[in-house]
C-alpha cells in the first residue's frame, strides 16, 4: 500500500517517521496510554523506534498507521490505525498525548481515517473496540458517528493485565 497523508481541520495525519520516537516514547509511558495500549513491557529508546518502523511498514496491506500532528508545526498529538483490513472490513485504534486530550483530536482523526478507508479501500465495515472502563473512548466514538452494538465480554487484556468487557461501535459504509 502506497503511502499518503490525510489533513483535517488543524490535523495532519502522516506516515509514522523515525524522528517521531522519542515523542512516542514519552505517549507510550503515558498511564492512561500504557493502561488502554499495552506494549508487552517497559517502553525505552529502542522500543519507541522498533514501535514508529512497524507502523510505518504498510507492505503487507493489513495496516495503515498514521502519526496525528498538528498543520503548523508538525507537533505529535497522537496516533490512528486501521488494523486488520480483510475484505471489506477493518478495525480501527487510537491514542492521544495527555495536551491533545478533550480537543477533538481523536474523534476528528478517527472520522477522517474511515471515512478515507471508505473511499480509497472501498471498506464496508470499521469496527472500534475500547474496554468498558474507558469512557473517553466512548465519547470518541460516538463524536466519529460510531454506532454502539454491544459488549464483549471479558475480549481484551489490557496493560492492568486483567480481560475488560470492551464495548464494540462500527461505521458502515452507507452511515455517512
Amino acid at each position: 500500500m502506497e503511502q499518503f497523508e490525510l489533513t483535517a481541520d488543524g490535523l495532519l495525519l502522516r506516515p509514522w517517521r523515525d524522528a517521531d520516537a522519542p515523542a512516542v516514547r514519552d505517549a507510550l509511558r503515558d498511564p492512561d496510554i500504557a493502561r488502554w495500549n499495552p506494549q508487552g513491557g517497559p517502553v525505552d529508546e529502542a522500543s519507541a523506534l522498533l514501535w514508529v518502523r512497524r507502523r510505518a511498514d504498510w507492505s503487507a496491506g493489513d495496516h495503515v498507521s498514521l502519526a496525528v500532528a498538528t498543520t503548523a508545526d508538525d507537533e505529535l498529538l497522537g496516533s490512528v490505525s486501521l488494523h486488520q483490513i480483510r475484505g471489506e472490513n477493518a478495525g480501527i485504534g487510537y491514542w492521544t498525548v495527555p495536551a491533545a486530550r478533550g480537543r477533538g483530536v481523536a474523534s476528528r482523526s478517527v472520522d477522517r481515517l474511515t471515512r478515507w478507508a471508505f473511499d480509497a479501500l472501498r471498506l464496508h465495515r470499521v469496527e472500534l473496540c475500547h474496554a468498558v472502563a474507558n469512557t473517553a473512548s466512548c465519547r470518541v466514538a460516538e463524536r466519529a458517528g460510531y454506532a454502539a452494538e454491544g459488549t464483549l465480554r471479558e475480549s481484551y487484556r489490557y496493560g492492568d493485565g486483567r480481560r475488560h468487557d470492551e464495548h464494540l461501535h462500527a461505521r458502515l459504509a452507507s452511515d455517512r
